[in-house]
């Protein structure tokens, strides 16, 4: 298979790594950084509602299966240039940073949880991450600053 388990080869036509698999960068681990992020719930989230749905009619159906396929989809079409992130991010985004584009502002260490975390210090600004699973839900994280 073309997918192994060395980094060492060229990230063309590769899927980024989990935040399980990445670490924070050395320079950043002390600085703040900004990010945008699209969220999508499902019905392991610690809290399985949304503006988008309430009562959690739908999102506690959602299997997390299901949140990972409709947010890689969501990847696809921001990686081919169908939508930009943040017009994306407003529209389907769980949280309520959607009426900001998925815009979350900057901060700090110890600020979001951690695989969230460890996923936005391990991106390079500009660079777009793979799914990152936290307690919130599954999300694909946009460093911007």
């Amino acid at each position: 298979t073309t997918n192994s388990s060395s980094n060492s080869n060229s990230n063309s036509n590769s899927r980024p790594p989990s935040a399980a698999n990445l670490r924070p960068s050395t320079p950043d681990a002390m600085s703040e950084v900004r990010a945008s992020h699209l969220l999508v719930k499902h019905q392991g989230s610690r809290r399985p509602a949304s503006w988008r749905d309430e009562s959690g009619q739908f999102i506690g159906k959602k299997t997390k299966q299901a949140a990972m396929d409709e947010l890689l989809a969501y990847r696809g079409e921001i990686e081919s240039g169908a939508v930009k992130f943040e017009d994306l991010a407003a529209k389907v985004s769980d949280c309520s940073s959607a009426k900001h584009g998925g815009d979350l502002g900057s901060f700090g260490p110890g600020k979001m949880q951690k695989s969230f975390e460890d996923g936005t210090y391990a991106l390079k600004v500009g660079e777009m991450s793979g799914v990152v699973d936290s307690d919130s839900g599954l999300h694909i994280i946009l460093r911007t600053a």
